[in-house]
């Protein structure tokens, strides 16, 4: 059961924060909801949106202005957190880029880290706490993110297009296998066997993707301090076109001298929304 913390009234619908026990992850753990003032009146299509190092589930819904394009769309924003927290592991807030705020949407498989499950949180217990609400329709959703949060969104989208009809990313580390901030979460959460890495590498899952046809839209800024050493999105545009076939529909945009911030984020997220409003609607 959620418990509500706090609401806020925001461009007609309603910005509501809640708090719930997780059995995934073993503590307790916070998720924000908007819900669009259509939903007073009919179930509403959902996107999530996984949010990046640091971050907890408050940042989009603070800082991006979401909720003026979703009002008008239509549709709810779930923003989960992004790791277990309070659980007071050793060495879990040593680092900004691992343990605490650094969960990689993976299943962890190293024992310190057995509660570092956000893959089955978000895709399984998550969805199981969001039935409750009689406004969503859960059933029509789709998956968005920003850089962890963005390789959250790939991967997740890319391995269950059952439960998202479309898939976008801010600035979303792209290759994570191949890149510092992924071979130290990787490794971390995973062990030493770089094979078992690659079922959370979007541009390993890619490759192989045969599911039904998927549109995603990914937006890069030209200077983002992270984008050659870190996000890799060149890396994933060439698998996604030796993909073959008509099944994945990549659209992407590298944005002239923007970085990796939500003002960024604020800028395009208009252009997300309605990306995923068009997959949504055509479904409903």
């Amino acid at each position: 059961m959620a418990e509500l913390q706090k609401s806020n009234k925001v461009f007609g619908g309603w910005n509501r924060r809640y708090a719930h026990k997780s059995e995934e992850l073993g503590c307790t753990m916070n998720f924000s909801v908007f819900f669009p003032p259509a939903a007073e009146s009919q179930k509403v299509p959902v996107v999530y949106f996984l949010s990046g190092l640091t971050c907890t589930d408050e940042n989009v819904m603070t800082k991006s202005g979401i909720q003026r394009k979703a009002a008008e769309e239509g549709v709810a924003i779930i923003a989960p957190d992004t790791s277990p927290r309070g659980l007071n592991i050793p060495g879990e807030s040593d680092s900004w880029d691992f343990g605490v705020g650094a969960g990689f949407y993976l299943n962890a498989t190293q024992p310190t880290w057995k509660n570092w499950r956000m893959y089955d949180y978000i895709t399984k217990e998550l969805p199981s706490v969001l039935e409750k609400f009689e406004e969503l329709d859960l059933s029509n959703a789709a998956i968005m993110g920003h850089s962890m949060g963005g390789h959250g969104a790939l991967t997740l989208g890319l391995r269950n297009p059952q439960l998202y009809k479309s898939i976008s990313a801010f600035s979303p580390i792209c290759n994570p296998t191949q890149v510092p901030w992924g071979q130290k979460a990787f490794s971390g959460y995973l062990g030493d066997n770089q094979e078992e890495w690659k079922q959370y590498d979007a541009t390993e899952l890619v490759k192989a993707y045969n599911g039904p046809p998927r549109s995603i839209l990914i937006d890069v800024g030209t200077k983002d301090d992270f984008l050659e050493k870190q996000l890799k999105p060149e890396s994933f545009a060439k698998a996604a076109a030796s993909q073959g076939g008509s099944s994945i529909k990549l659209q992407l945009r590298m944005q002239e001298d923007y970085d990796h911030s939500y003002f960024f984020i604020s800028t395009f997220v208009a252009d997300h929304l309605a990306h995923h409003a068009n997959a949504l609607k055509a479904t409903s």
